[in-house]
Formats: structure tokens, C-alpha cells, sequence
């Protein structure tokens, strides 16, 4: 069955199991993916996990959660989340602002490449990725990004820890999520490798939370830090 469109854009429906809303989608030419793993005990920041044990990691990370949430909901720009392992409903993400799908792939860099095929296939020309493992990430930070993106052709946000916690293109340069060792610390200079004759805006670096040093002196995670 043919798509149909509207002001240029296709028009998706859900499922009747779901409701009878249709959407319209692309509603800009920007959009967000938010990478987020299911909030499931023993299966979310097991290297912090290894210090403040399974149940505070899961505590943590919803706290994390939550924040990622208080500075995307905002954005002018369409949202979508991409959880790890199954769909969820009715929880952080609100269906009436963040669109939901399933990641798919056998490493990361393949279910950012499909996550980035999907949106521009949809007809997005400017798309940025995140995780939700960033405290230190605000709502001006991604704004900036999105403008960073409309005079380059590639926005990055460097990680502390070699990595990268943003990364925004215009059109999809495959490379970038080919041959990575993905959780090193060579990741962003392997990425910007294969980027170099590109224009590109680095952002300010700025660390995520993965092991225990990470919520050392951030006083919202005081009272786990305490229990040590």
C-alpha cells in the first residue's frame, strides 16, 4: 500500500490495537533519537552496578531517565526514542510527545545507522542522536547542537571518556558506525576519522554516568554515594 503525504511529509497511523490517532509526521525538518535501555533490575548500568549494586544502578538510571525527559519534552523538534529491547507504554516518555520504536542491530553502531535510516527515510535533514545516561547534558546544550547542525554537516558532543555523547548529521555517512570499538576510548577519534573532510562543530565535552567515579559530586546521587 502506498504512503500517503501530507505538506510533503507521509503520514503514519497505529496500529487499531494502539488508537485510531493519526499522526504527522515529519512535522519539522529536525529530529532527536534518544537511545534508552529498559529500566529492568540487573540489566542497566551493571558497571556502576558493580559498586552501588543492582537495585541503586536501577535507581540511578531512572533518575537519569527523568532528566533526559526534562530536557527534551520542549525541543522544537520531533522526538523519537529507541528502546533496547522492547517498547513500553505508559511510562517516562509520553506517547503525546515522544514517538516510539525498537532498536535494531547486532552492535551499536548498527542500530544508530538503522535508527538514522529510519528518520531519513521519513524525510528528516537534520538528525541528532543521544543516550540517556547524560546529567550534565541541558535543553540549551541540544538547542545549540540543532543550530550548530544547520551551518555544518556534523555536530559531535565529546565524551570525557573518549567516546562521544552527541552526534548530529545532515545526510548519513556510513563509516561513522563501522569498525568502532564501541565503549573505548578511541571511539570519537576512530569517528572523526572518517569525518575529516567534513565541516564540523564540536561541542563542549561533558561526561555520562557509567561507573562510580561518574556521580561523584553530583549531589543528586549523595544518598547512593552514602550507602558505600
Amino acid at each position: 500500500m502506498a504512503k500517503k503525504y501530507t505538506n510533503g511529509f507521509p503520514i503514519e497511523k497505529r496500529k487499531k490495537s494502539d488508537s485510531s490517532i493519526v499522526y504527522h509526521l515529519p512535522t519539522s525538518k529536525s529530529a532527536l533519537i534518544i537511545f534508552t535501555r529498559n529500566p529492568e533490575l540487573g540489566r542497566c548500568k551493571t558497571r556502576l552496578a558493580k559498586t552501588v549494586g543492582d537495585e541503586d544502578a536501577l535507581a540511578i538510571y531512572k533518575i537519569l531517565l527523568e532528566h533526559t525527559v526534562k530536557i527534551t519534552k520542549d525541543l522544537s523538534v520531533d522526538k523519537y526514542v529507541y528502546y533496547s529491547n522492547s517498547v513500553a507504554k505508559n511510562d517516562v516518555w509520553n506517547e503525546e510527545i515522544f514517538r516510539k520504536k525498537k532498536q535494531s542491530g547486532e552492535d551499536l553502531g548498527l542500530r544508530m545507522k538503522n535508527a538514522f535510516l529510519d528518520l531519513y527515510d521519513m524525510g528528516y535533514g537534520r538528525i541528532i542522536i543521544i543516550g540517556s545516561d547524560m546529567y550534565d547534558l541541558s535543553k540549551t546544550d541540544l538547542e545549540n547542537a540543532f543550530s550548530c547542525l544547520e551551518k555544518n554537516d556534523i555536530v559531535v558532543g565529546p565524551a570525557s571518556d573518549g567516546g562521544y555523547y552527541l552526534l548530529g548529521m545532515k545526510e548519513l555517512h556510513p563509516a561513522v558506525f563501522q569498525n568502532k570499538n564501541w565503549g573505548t576510548n578511541t571511539v570519537l577519534e576512530d569517528t572523526m576519522a572518517d569525518v575529516f573532510n567534513k565541516r564540523i562543530c564540536k561541542l563542549q565535552e561533558r561526561n555520562d554516568i557509567d561507573v562510580y567515579e561518574d556521580i561523584v559530586g553530583l549531589n543528586i546521587f549523595q544518598k547512593f554515594i552514602e550507602k558505600i
